[in-house]
């Protein structure tokens, strides 16, 4: 099923996330933690071709905001993160778009837009 190797790369993976999110801003370092932490748990039991995407994607991750966290990437944009491509949406189940709409619940706090304004964004 998984090489032998497999559980020691999914916590080198999982610690190098951890260790990116240092450079993020404490709210957004506490809300990423977390969200990789659930992610994480959630696909522990997954078969070999979710957890092969599973990796990949999460690989991805890794690398871009390490890209983004070095000082220079830094002084020139003051963001963190991209836009996720609207395509990619077609893709999901009802219950990952939920868990999307939370994140970015979360992600808004108190200081978002009710959700009637987020609704009529959609449309």
């Amino acid at each position: 099923m998984f090489a032998p190797d497999h559980g020691f790369r999914v916590r080198r993976l999982y610690k190098l996330i951890l260790r990116v999110h240092r450079g993020l801003p404490a709210e957004l370092r506490i809300l990423g933690d977390n969200y990789a932490r659930d992610e994480f748990k959630r696909h522990k039991n997954c078969n070999s071709d979710e957890a092969c995407v599973f990796l990949n994607e999460w690989t991805n991750y890794a690398i871009n905001l390490a890209k983004q966290m070095k000082p220079l990437q830094q002084a020139k944009k003051k963001t963190v993160g991209e836009y996720l491509d609207p395509t990619l949406l077609d893709y999901m189940t009802e219950d990952q778009l939920i868990q999307l709409y939370q994140l970015h619940k979360a992600a808004l706090g108190n200081d978002g837009p009710p959700d009637s304004t987020i609704d009529q964004q959609k449309k």
